[in-house]
C-alpha cells in the first residue's frame, strides 16, 4: 500500500515527516481519497479503538491526532478541488463560561480525521454565536462541550436554543460533568464520553 507509511506516521505519533510523506504521494499521483482513507483516517480509526480499549491515552491520542492533522493540512487545498466531499459539517465549541479547550481540540481533530468538515468556535462561546454558524454553514451536528458544573445550565439553554431555532439539528455534549443521563435531560441526542465515541456518534447522526 503506497500510503502504509503515512498510516505509520500516524500511528507512530510521527508529525514531523507527514507532511512530506503525504506530499510526496500528491506528486506521484497516489488518488486523493486513497491518501485520506487509507492514510488518514484509518490509522485514527485504529487509534480510537486502542484508545477505547484501554491500550491508549490522551497524550498519545494527542499526538497522533496532531500528526494526522498535519497530513490533512497537506491534502486541504487539494480536498476543495475534487469530487472529495466532507462527511458532513460540525459545529463545535466550549459553552459559555467555560475557558476549557483540551477535549473540544481533541475531538476536532478526530472528527477533521474521520473526514468532518469542523467549524470550531473555540470557548466560552454564546448560544448565539452556535446558532449563526449552524445556519451560516448549513451544519447538521452541533458538538457541545463543558468541563465545569457550573455552566451545565449554559449547556442547557443553547441546546434548547438551538432545538427552538434550527429543527432537526443533531446535538451532541460531552465533558466532565456530563454523563448519558444528564444529555438525556437535556435534550441533546447524543452522548460522547470521549473523542473515539464523539465520531461514532458523529457517524451515526449522518
Amino acid at each position: 500500500m503506497a500510503t502504509q507509511d503515512i498510516y505509520d506516521a500516524v500511528i507512530q505519533y510521527n508529525g514531523k515527516g507527514i507532511a512530506d510523506l503525504v506530499q510526496a504521494e500528491l506528486d506521484s499521483g497516489t488518488d486523493i481519497e486513497i491518501l485520506l482513507k487509507q492514510g488518514l483516517i484509518s490509522p485514527m480509526d485504529k487509534i480510537g479503538q486502542d484508545f477505547s480499549e484501554g491500550e491508549l491515552f490522551i497524550p498519545e491520542m494527542l499526538m497522533a491526532a496532531k500528526a494526522m492533522k498535519k497530513g490533512l493540512e497537506v491534502l486541504r487545498p487539494h480536498l476543495t478541488q475534487t469530487a472529495s466531499k466532507p462527511k458532513g459539517t460540525v459545529i463545535i465549541g466550549t459553552v459559555h463560561g467555560d475557558l476549557h479547550d483540551i477535549g473540544k481540540n481533541l475531538v476536532t481533530m478526530m472528527l477533521e480525521g474521520a473526514g468532518f468538515k469542523v467549524i470550531d468556535l473555540g470557548v466560552n462561546v454564546e448560544t448565539k454565536k452556535f446558532i449563526d454558524a449552524t445556519n451560516e454553514h448549513d451544519a447538521k451536528i452541533v458538538g457541545l462541550s463543558a468541563l465545569l458544573t457550573t455552566t451545565m445550565p449554559a449547556m442547557e439553554k443553547t441546546v434548547t436554543a438551538l432545538k427552538k431555532e434550527i429543527p432537526g439539528i443533531k446535538i451532541m455534549v460531552g465533558g466532565a460533568p456530563v454523563t448519558q443521563s444528564s444529555a438525556n435531560k437535556i435534550g441533546a441526542e447524543g452522548y460522547g464520553e470521549d473523542a473515539p465515541s464523539a465520531v461514532k456518534l458523529a457517524r451515526e447522526f449522518i
